[in-house]
């Protein structure tokens, strides 16, 4: 029989990683095949050689240590820059869940409420109206009625607020005018009838952090977030210290990568799709959530935070750009077995961004998934890098 410390030290749950040691890969220690891990840089190295990509970067977290990190292809195709494994990308939407984060810092603060009406904050919404159905002959703005409820925030972190998307003549400068053209629109539907995935929603919380936390928004993260779980590479600006990481942005014509528009000429933070990060950072990121809200022994968020944002909030609505998805707080949830086509489990949680970046946590798996690359066009979601990634990385699993 085993001495009762003994059988209490093996009965403990594992405690909260440390930072990730990004340095040291450890197959081994993730329990995880070395040989099929090894396989996922060729399989990507395929995708460049094929001119899907110009580079990919990969990374696999399992236990707390990382199990597979490397780079493919080049960061500059024109330059013949190598890609490398702090190379620095534009992730769009995979700002999301970020910012989501720092709404549920707020409640747990104390300062807002989920269920709290979005005017509550802004008033510029107050006088906000819904679309209706327009008899023959009339026009638009003549079948206008009140919403049977005003948009909560709860709303616009499940991307269920009907909130529509300004057509804008020119650029905001600030937050606070991209959210105030936003409430000038009516809304699409009535609030909790459908999901519809709308920056827009994104944007109006990361205005309301500005007002309940009295910060600018970017600041906000910075000081909240990335500072904190160690996100050193993470900004809403492009750095110059570190233009020479920056991935350049492809589109694909005719067969073909062309360097695509540069974008890094925003002038506000948007909370919606705005981040610069590295592989690295939004693993750091990851692992927090897979820690239940700790990382490097403190706490970001509560473990019932956690919780709350990575359980399907939307029922049996259409949601999501995958299969068997569901949507949380910020959040794209595997809700039933279809959504188990990339061995993704039931229940897991992720985000992709418009430029083929995506992250995904398997808490059955203990596992942190993410690859990177810039492409404009194709495939979204369920592009075939992606899905070839994330099954890849899963089948390698040992124990």
């Amino acid at each position: 029989m085993l001495p009762i410390l003994s059988l209490m030290l093996l009965l403990a749950p594992l405690g909260p990683a440390a930072d990730l040691n990004l340095k040291t890969v450890d197959p081994t220690g993730a329990g995880m095949d070395r040989e099929r891990l090894s396989r996922i840089p060729s399989v990507m190295r395929k995708f460049v050689e094929d001119g899907k990509a110009a580079g990919i970067v990969t990374l696999v977290v399992r236990h707390g240590r990382v199990a597979e990190f490397s780079a493919t292809g080049f960061q500059d195709l024109d330059k013949k820059t190598p890609m490398r494994t702090d190379s620095i990308f534009r992730i769009a939407s995979m700002t999301k869940p970020v910012s989501s984060v720092a709404v549920i810092m707020l409640m747990e603060q104390g300062k807002l409420a989920l269920i709290d009406p979005v005017e509550k904050y802004l008033p510029e919404f107050r006088s906000q109206k819904q679309k209706a159905t327009c008899p023959p002959g009339s026009t638009e703005s003549s079948c206008l009625i009140k919403p049977p409820h005003a948009v909560t925030l709860w709303d616009l972190l499940t991307h269920t607020s009907g909130v529509g998307g300004p057509k804008e003549a020119t650029k905001p400068r600030t937050l606070a005018e991209r959210v105030l053209g936003i409430a000038q629109l009516p809304l699409e539907f009535e609030p909790g009838t459908q999901w519809r995935y709308r920056t827009e929603g994104i944007d109006i919380l990361g205005r309301i952090v500005e007002v309940v936390s009295g910060m600018p928004f970017d600041r906000f993260v910075q000081e909240n977030i990335f500072t904190p779980v160690g996100m050193v590479d993470s900004s809403f600006f492009p750095l110059t210290e570190k233009l020479d990481r920056m991935a350049t942005m492809y589109t694909e014509s005719g067969g073909k990568l062309g360097q695509a528009a540069d974008s890094r000429d925003t002038l506000y933070p948007s909370p919606g799709g705005g981040m610069l990060s590295t592989a690295a950072d939004m693993a750091r990121f990851y692992q927090m959530m897979l820690n239940k809200g700790v990382f490097n022994g403190r706490k970001i968020i509560s473990s019932d935070s956690v919780a709350l944002m990575t359980m399907n909030h939307v029922g049996n609505l259409q949601a999501g750009f995958a299969a068997g998805m569901g949507f949380g707080l910020g959040w794209g949830v595997v809700r039933d077995p279809k959504g188990a086509f990339r061995l993704c489990s039931v229940g897991s949680y992720g985000h992709g961004g418009a430029f083929r970046t995506y992250g995904w946590v398997d808490p059955p798996k203990d596992m942190v998934r993410v690859i990177m690359l810039q492409r404009t066009n194709g495939g979204g979601d369920v592009a075939d890098e992606i899905n070839a990634f994330l099954a890849m990385a899963a089948a390698a699993i040992n124990q």
